[in-house]
């Protein structure tokens, strides 16, 4: 079994902060694997071109030095260089420091009258990285309103998904953020790490992180205040649930082709 925490820490514009919020959280979690949320680097903002680092800058640099120095599996969202635009990346830093991944967000936020392609450019393809004894498919917040994506990540091997995310406030949106992310465990029963970023004045974050099993079980949740929450990944769960409800081996791939 693997123990994850979410770290749903308040972040600021300033990365050096950010990493000192991270930093403190491994000492406190006593987990395999910590999850941070999307933009953990700075927060949203027209500013954050000139906070981009490449992978090997020092705020990823700070993150692995970090997990290797707690023995602790970390994910987390930084701001990448891009040409005129910047990439929104998830990075999987496994306990020994090595970076095992990298995923690009897919979907950008053109909705509610934002327009996150303005400064974001989208990624290239799905990402599943093998940490803490897992093989974690990666998502990006507005990644959640596509099942499509999942799929895809189930398919290439993914037996846990890690959604990290700075939810968008409005109306019905905490309702969205919670229904979609056991939505998505439901329907390819699995294990789901979803954490955002606790609410700010800007609009951005609604918190309500949360462990979903492969039933859509709720077994660990925060609400909107900062925190850092733990819960148990099992994975005999997992078999148990396919087991008595094997619907990824149901699939029809011909039906696009049925009549009628």
């Amino acid at each position: 079994m693997t123990v994850v925490a979410l770290g749903q820490i308040p972040i600021d514009h300033e990365p050096k902060k950010n990493l000192e919020a991270v930093r403190e959280a491994l000492a406190s979690a006593e987990a395999d694997l910590v999850v941070f949320p999307e933009a953990t680097l700075s927060r949203f903002g027209r500013h954050i071109g000139e906070v981009a680092e490449p992978l090997d800058g020092p705020f990823v640099t700070g993150l692995r030095e970090a997990a290797r120095e707690s023995g602790t599996a970390v994910i987390a969202g930084v701001w990448e260089p891009d040409g005129a635009r910047v990439a929104n990346t998830a990075v999987a830093v496994d306990a020994d420091g090595s970076l095992k991944g990298a995923y690009r967000k897919i979907h950008l936020f053109d909705s509610f009258g934002s327009r996150e392609s303005e400064f974001v450019s989208p990624g290239p393809e799905p990402v599943v990285a093998e940490l803490a004894g897992l093989r974690v498919g990666l998502a990006t917040c507005y990644d959640v309103r596509f099942p499509e994506l999942f799929r895809k990540l189930v398919d290439q091997g993914a037996d846990v998904f890690a959604v990290i995310a700075a939810w968008a406030a409005g109306p019905l949106k905490e309702d969205h953020w919670t229904t979609m992310v056991r939505a998505r465990a439901i329907e390819n029963t699995t294990w789901t790490v979803a954490v955002g970023q606790p609410p700010h004045a800007d609009g951005f974050g609604v918190g309500h992180s949360m462990l979903v099993d492969p039933m859509g079980v709720v077994t660990r949740a925060l609400g909107p205040a900062p925190g850092v929450g733990t819960g148990v990944i099992d994975p005999a769960r997992t078999e148990s649930v396919r087991t008595a409800l094997p619907s990824l081996l149901h699939r029809r791939f011909t039906i696009g082709d049925i009549a009628g």
